[in-house]
């Protein structure tokens, strides 16, 4: 793909945008007053949605008025409340609390976005839970029993049968009463790729808190089901379809409908450690930089044919710069959040959307709904490189909103980045992620002293900005031991993804660099656990005791003859091995796990018809299993748990064992 002409624009564009300030580089006093500037930001829209539209959804800052957009459950304040954490502000951070707490309830017979829904209500409520119920954040709200996290609970209980679809992949929406409706099943349903595949990390934290693992498993089965029908170049288009898993639109790119999918692929790596996310980030990301990138652009292809059908910069891209950060490819990352502001520079703003072959606004695509992304990726770059410039691009960002897009009770849309013409409404996201990366950017460079910082946990972001703790409960590598507590039967507590800091005077940021990003990253050798081959030799070991049984869907054969690796990856076969003689086992596989000393192992069971006659329920279910294993280890064991259902069997595969490994 040619790659000079892309760059020559780029050029061109910065030979055009508006001259260069000639003012002073922000430095630690400059930036101190620049952040108690966006405090104020924060509170004057806070302000004027809590005095005019609260509890409506979200404000209209022109008219000082409310709107419901979502569902009608007071959703700026939910999306804001980690925010108010973050400013320390203990005072209207408890009584938020405290008022949803009385008031917030989901049965309600309202039909709203899985996606928003997820990131947005489900997202902020556990994100403030987690503050809340802790003393180590000092926002411990004393009165706080626990009810964010029942509401939560139920909120992800409404949505779950959104994901009862062939695929796996969810519906685009879920009515909160009485699920989904019958329109939608009679009718193929179509959702994008960042809809389905941006739910793990709120599901999954869920799952860890709860105990309760159906909320991560499905939201990992949708991740599988989008990623089993990648194109033969590992890209992913814009919008399936959930019953057939056919595409419906084939453009390939990093940004609208696709953004946060690769987003989550590394975060839920990085939060949980669970390698199966960052072997599909690292095929992702080599795809997208080989097919998608043109040095510094971004462009969109046909997914399979790497054809260029959109020479288009839109501003949901924006955030790639600050995920390549996370990545530790920072090189590029400088290059691409230059090209990118300088469009900000030209306009003020940054439009939806840009055309890189007229370098001039793409029509239709005027508006500027003040989106954060671009200052997300600001932020990220001053936290890697600490270079001044990233200051003085927030100094640029915060006039911008100021001059531009201050209304009376908040801040408005921009419906034209030419015109400057404003819109009335304000997305509860402003609260929730633009002024939060603002604040984090200046508060870092005048001498952090905040709980992202300085807390006691590394900080995840999810896609809405809200913060996700690596707590020993969340981000436990071995991630199936979590449903039942923190220790494994043997009573030894499993190691946190995160290694842990003895130094008193190292804070989050300084360990940065060290481990959490790059380096987790970077070391994921051909060595690791996740890509050691499984034994097959079908030895039983004694002397083991069964905690899990996960059973799993018969995913049969795929049109070139091989198992998808994500799959074999679920079978519990390491997807760096060859799993072409998976594909005469046709029956349903039964994950098992095994605790014995400090080591969990793992056994796939295959069992044919004949073999679970007369099983018709769970406990039958458990009553046989039970039975093999106090046969095969010549002691009695228990039977944990038996999770999602039996998939479909065909052909009668012998009742045996296929083989284990240490995890």
């Amino acid at each position: 793909m040619e790659r000079q002409p892309f760059y020559c624009l780029f050029l061109l564009l910065f030979l055009l945008s508006p001259a260069r300030s000639l003012a002073e580089s922000v430095g630690p006093d400059e930036a101190r007053q620049l952040r108690d500037e966006v405090s104020e930001m924060f509170y004057h829209a806070f302000g004027g949605y809590m005095k005019h539209a609260f509890p409506l959804d979200e404000l209209r800052p022109l008219t000082c008025s409310g709107e419901d957009s979502l569902g009608g459950y007071a959703l700026t304040l939910i999306d804001s409340l980690d925010t108010l954490a973050l400013l320390g502000d203990q005072e209207r951070f408890s009584a938020s609390i405290e008022w949803i707490a009385n008031n917030l309830h989901f049965g309600i017979n309202k039909t709203v976005s899985v996606f928003e829904t997820t990131i947005r209500v489900l997202g902020g409520l556990l994100s403030a839970h987690l503050v809340a119920s802790d003393y180590a954040t000092g926002m411990r709200v004393p009165s706080y029993d626990g009810k964010l996290l029942k509401l939560s609970e139920d909120l992800a209980l409404r949505l779950l049968p959104a994901f009862d679809t062939p695929t796996g992949i969810p519906f685009g929406s879920v009515n909160l009463f009485h699920g989904v409706s019958t329109v939608e099943v009679e009718v193929p349903k179509i959702t994008s790729t960042a809809g389905g595949g941006t739910l793990t990390l709120e599901f999954g934290v869920l799952s860890r808190l709860t105990g309760n693992p159906v909320f991560e498993q499905v939201t990992k089965n949708a991740v599988r089901g989008i990623w089993a029908r990648r194109s033969r170049l590992d890209l992913v288009g814009a919008h399936i379809n959930v019953f057939t898993g056919e595409w419906t639109q084939k453009d390939a790119g990093i940004g609208t409908s696709i953004d946060s999918f690769y987003e989550y692929l590394l975060k839920a790596y990085l939060l949980f450690g669970d390698e199966e996310y960052l072997f599909m980030f690292q095929q992702a990301y080599t795809a997208a930089m080989q097919y998608l990138y043109n040095d510094p652009w971004y462009v969109e292809v046909n997914m399979d044919s790497a054809a260029m059908v959109w020479p288009l910069f839109n501003s949901l891209q924006a955030f790639w710069p600050g995920l390549q950060v996370l990545a530790g490819d920072v090189d590029p990352a400088i290059r691409t959040h230059t090209a990118f502001f300088n469009v900000w520079k030209k306009y003020g703003f940054t439009p939806e959307g840009f055309n890189l072959a007229t370098l001039n606004v793409q029509h239709g695509q005027k508006s500027y709904p003040l989106r954060p992304e671009l200052i997300e990726s600001t932020y990220w770059l001053y936290k890697a490189t600490r270079n001044p410039r990233y200051l003085d691009a927030g100094r640029d960002i915060v006039a911008s909103l100021q001059y531009g897009a201050r209304c009376p009770c908040g801040y408005c849309h921009i419906s034209d980045v030419e015109s400057h013409e404003q819109e009335d409404h304000m997305e509860s996201f402003f609260l929730s992620e633009t002024v939060k990366y603002l604040w984090l950017l200046f508060d870092l460079a005048a001498g952090p002293d905040n709980l992202v910082e300085n807390g006691p946990y590394k900080y995840i972001f999810s896609t809405e900005g809200h913060l996700l703790p690596a707590t020993p409960q969340i981000s436990l590598v071995h991630e199936h031991c979590s449903y039942f507590g923190a220790f494994c039967k043997s009573g030894r507590r499993h190691r946190s993804i995160a290694s842990v800091s003895n130094d008193p005077q190292e804070n989050n940021a300084t360990k940065y660099h060290v481990n959490w990003g790059p380096s987790r990253f970077q070391n994921f050798q051909s060595g690791s656990t996740a890509q050691q081959s499984l034994s097959m030799s079908g030895i039983i070991k004694r002397d083991y005791q069964l905690i899990q049984i996960s059973v799993l869907f018969d995913f049969g054969k795929h049109k070139n003859g091989s198992l998808d690796l994500a799959h074999a990856q679920c079978l519990g076969v390491n997807p760096m091995m060859d799993v072409e003689n998976l594909i005469s086992h046709r029956g349903s596989p039964f994950v098992v796990l095994f605790c014995q000393g400090n080591k969990i192992h793992r056994e796939v069971w295959f069992f044919s018809v004949n073999n679970l006659e007369g099983v018709n329920s769970v406990e039958r279910l458990i009553m046989k299993l039970k039975g093999k294993v106090t046969r095969d280890r010549e002691r009695e064991v228990e039977a944990r748990i038996v999770v999602g259902a039996l998939g479909r069997l065909t052909n009668d595969t012998p009742f045996d064992t296929l083989g284990d490994t240490p995890l």
